[in-house]
């Protein structure tokens, strides 16, 4: 509900911003944008520009998925999988950069994956 309620209203902005964009710069801020974001909402920003391109439409997912290993905090099992893993965090705490750098070869990975 909150992403309908919240993307729902953002088109007057993103509008113009993505459109002036080709699809390899959006699929970069998109990386970006789910390495803070949830991935859903990345790609329900997207949705709300008419007539997007098939190319950008790739990109916003594509983007979304590249960057959303490098969060733990936005999507709803990382929290959980966290709690399985939390023996091999010292201090059993959640280390932003620790976990930013280990996702972040993957990360680039699957983006030269995705570009490719």
């Amino acid at each position: 509900a909150g992403l309908v309620i919240f993307c729902g209203l953002q088109g007057w902005w993103i509008q113009p911003i993505l459109q002036g964009l080709d699809p390899k710069t959006f699929f970069w801020i998109a990386t970006l944008l789910a390495s803070f974001n949830d991935n859903a909402a990345v790609t329900s920003l997207a949705a709300q520009v008419p007539n997007l391109t098939e190319g950008m439409k790739y990109a916003a997912l594509a983007g979304a998925v590249a960057g959303g290993g490098l969060t733990i905090i936005a999507n709803a099992p990382n929290p959980a999988g966290f709690a399985l893993v939390r023996k091999y965090f010292r201090k059993e705490v959640v280390n932003a950069a620790g976990l930013f750098l280990a996702a972040l070869i993957p990360t680039l990975i699957v983006a030269a994956i995705f570009i490719l």
